[in-house]
């Protein structure tokens, strides 16, 4: 489907000169003489190759179609990870670079989006929160709970956060995956 460039975000899919392209990053320019264009990081889906390309704002690009479907995750092997079609009950092994830097956050039956071409797995879409418990966390300093300060804490996935001073070890916390951050504490 056809659609302006400076829609295109990062994650995106991307169809030009007949290949598939995720985009990496957007960059809007705004030269001092001549009009503004959009420069799009764009990484093959097939080979890997990275590519930038500049196209005017107001110009077109193919936004390549494709299929979601919603997943559950059943387990990682070594930087496999497999997770099973909701409706069909079929089980679709991903590599790890398709899920990004949250697959550490992955968790047994967590509910995923999976976003393919022609049969083919582009992007998996994790949910924004998840609740983990601290298995580790420094004991808290007198006073040191009046301040904003946050103190280091590590996660039953072996990720570490920053928690405010208050917060104990065998807490449960709910975190941002995408970011990584500390939320607030599970209401469970």
């Amino acid at each position: 489907m056809k659609v302006n460039a400076n829609t295109m975000r990062k994650g995106h899919i991307l169809e030009h000169n007949g290949k598939l392209y995720v985009i990496t990053g957007t960059q809007i320019v705004q030269p001092g003489k001549g009009g503004a264009f959009i420069q799009l990081e764009m990484k093959d889906v097939k080979t890997g190759n990275k590519n930038i390309e500049r196209f005017r704002t107001q110009e077109t690009v193919e936004r390549a179609r494709l299929d979601d479907q919603e997943m559950t995750f059943l387990f990682a092997e070594g930087d496999q990870y497999t997770f099973m079609d909701k409706e069909t009950f079929e089980q679709v092994t991903i590599p790890g670079e398709l899920i990004g830097d949250g697959k550490i956050f992955l968790q047994e039956n967590m509910e995923v989006k999976v976003q393919s071409f022609e049969g083919t797995p582009l992007t998996v879409e994790l949910p924004q929160t998840t609740t983990l418990m601290i298995t580790e966390a420094d004991p808290v300093v007198k006073g040191q709970t009046a301040s904003s300060s946050y103190k280091p804490a590590v996660l039953e996935n072996g990720a570490r956060v920053l928690v405010p001073p208050h917060i104990e070890s065998g807490t449960r916390i709910v975190v941002n995956i995408e970011t990584g951050e500390y939320l607030e504490r599970a209401k469970d």
